[in-house]
Order: structure tokens, then C-alpha cells, then sequence
């Protein structure tokens, strides 16, 4: 689905991801310097909107230290289809591209200043490793932000969306970039994870300390941010 990964995005949450996104970019604070892996990153949207608000703070501050941003996935296709894109050229090295498995990065200890995942950590096989991975490799004083569909805070709502998602999403898939069973998947690993407390005490368990919860448009989505100190 790599091609399309971007179109079907906006089709299912109706371009509302991006705001997701833009409030999870502006809760971690990019500042100049610092260094930044996106895990599960995709086509590396949170990379660029990350080195975009680095680059923004510095000029407000004088600062010409140039931040980095690196996209780590899995999936080597949707790398390429994000190096592929237009607005990822002006970046030059400040951006990077990793074929990586989450839960095993290779990276040595407390080499990044945060740790971004969005709609990613779902599909881990072992959710608990990727954490401490995420804890390893954060300096102290490191951020974490996790941003995932979770559960909605209103049961007459998880209903509707329910019924939204299993009748509407897999058939976009199918229609759009030609795979319905990925996105059949997709909503039942939506259904599989765990509600946001949950969640919030997995990471609290893999070493993160002042981890906080932000629902985004009634629980569709959450952001769990968390620090390493």
C-alpha cells in the first residue's frame, strides 16, 4: 500500500491525522541541535514537520544549529516512497532513512534527544520491547510521544465508529490503493489494543516517568508522551 499510503491517511480520518500530528510535533518542542528517530515513520512526516519547527525555533533564537531527524520502519517501500517525495529533498542530510525493526534498533545508548511513533506501535509483536528500546536510546531528559487510534471516551461513539470503520475502511482500501485486507487488519489491530491507562502503564513499566495521556477527537486517536529523566 506504500503508494497510496499518504491518500488512504486522509481518506480515513478525513485529513484530521495531520492535526493529530501537527499537536503531537508542537507537544515534543523541537529545538535546534537536537536529534530525533521516528520510529514506524513511514513516509517521515513527523521527520520533516519535526526538522521544520527546529529550523523555525533557531532562526526566533539565533541558534544555526541544524537539527537531524531519522525515519526508521520496517517497511522498506513506504522509506522510499517517502524519499521520493517533494518536500524531502530541502532537507538534504539533516534527513535520514533506516530499515529497522523497532523492537532492535541499532542504535547505542542515549543517542537521541526524542522518540516519536505515530499509529506504529500496534503492530509490534512485543509492544514491551519497543518501549525499553525507546527508553534506551533516549538521552536523560529525552522525550517520548506515542500517538495511536485507542479506544473513545463515549461508548454510544466507539459504537458508531465501529460500525464506520469495519463497513467504510476496508472498502477504501480495496478501492484506493487495491488492498482490503490490509486495512481489514488495520481496524481489528485498532480493536486488539489496549485502552489509554493501559497503555500509559506499559510505558511507565518500560522506564518513562511523567507519562500523560491527550485524547484527540473523543478517543479516536491518543498521544502518551512520557520522558526519560
Amino acid at each position: 500500500v506504500a503508494p497510496k499510503y499518504d491518500v488512504m491517511n486522509d481518506v480515513m480520518s478525513m485529513g484530521i491525522h495531520r492535526l493529530w500530528k501537527h499537536d503531537t510535533m508542537n507537544r515534543v518542542n523541537p529545538q535546534p541541535g537536537e536529534a530525533l528517530l521516528d520510529v514506524a515513520g513511514g513516509t517521515g512526516e513527523l521527520a520533516r514537520a519535526f526538522l521544520s519547527l527546529a529550523a523555525a525555533a533557531g532562526e526566533r533564537r539565533g541558534d544555526p544549529r541544524p537539527a537531524s531527524a531519522t525515519v526508521c520502519d520496517i517497511n522498506e517501500a513506504l522509506l522510499v516512497a517517502g524519499q521520493a517525495r517533494d518536500d524531502t529533498a530541502r532537507w538534504g542530510d539533516q534527513l535520514s532513512w533506516v530499515c529497522a525493526d523497532g523492537t532492535t534498533l541499532p542504535y547505542s545508548e542515549r543517542c537521541f534527544d526524542a522518540v516519536t511513533i505515530s499509529f506504529g506501535i500496534r503492530n509490534f509483536a512485543d509492544r514491551m520491547a519497543g518501549l525499553r528500546e525507546f527508553r534506551r536510546i533516549l538521552k536523560p531528559g529525552g522525550r517520548l510521544a506515542v500517538l495511536e487510534f485507542s479506544q473513545m471516551t463515549a461508548p454510544l461513539l466507539q459504537k458508531a465508529y465501529d460500525a464506520y470503520s469495519f463497513s467504510v475502511i476496508p472498502n477504501a482500501g480495496k478501492l484506493i490503493a487495491g488492498d482490503r485486507e490490509s486495512y481489514q487488519y488495520l481496524i481489528e489491530s485498532i480493536r486488539q489494543f489496549p485502552d489509554q491507562d493501559t497503555f500509559k502503564a506499559e510505558i511507565e513499566a518500560a522506564g518513562f516517568s511523567r507519562v500523560s495521556v491527550t485524547n484527540f477527537s473523543g478517543g479516536i486517536a491518543a498521544l502518551h508522551f512520557g520522558w526519560a529523566i
